[in-house]
């Protein structure tokens, strides 16, 4: 028998953490064993067409950046948020100094009021 607070203290360190894998792996399956390659099968080899470049290898496409947005943090910014309008993105900002810049002026123009949105 446990006393209440103790059988709560061990139900809850079942409980997994947020956004972690549930499956872990040792040993030779883990992501960065050295020999993991000697026991776990590669990808399948694409079909070579006649024709085409032998040198090529195929690529798969990765995951946008938004696409990881909705799926991860459930936040979609491909609608507006008021009227779930379609939005494109115009720029993808990576540039360290740029975001700094660009965060440095919000703050100056904090004090005043936003524009009226018209749509």
């Amino acid at each position: 028998m446990f006393e209440p607070l103790d059988f709560m203290a061990r139900l809850a360190a079942l409980v997994p953490r947020p956004r972690v894998h549930l499956i872990r792996f040792h040993g030779l399956f883990a992501p960065n064993a050295r020999h993991r390659r000697l026991v776990v099968p590669g990808p399948a080899p694409a079909p070579v067409s006649e024709g085409a470049d032998q040198g090529a290898t195929p690529t798969r496409a990765q995951m946008t950046w938004a696409r990881r947005l909705r799926r991860v943090f459930d936040i979609d910014i491909s609608r507006c948020a008021r009227c779930s309008a379609a939005v494109r993105v115009l720029a993808v900002i990576t540039d360290p100094r740029v975001i700094a810049a660009i965060l440095a002026h919000i703050e100056t123009r904090a004090a005043r009021a936003p524009p009226p949105v018209r749509h």
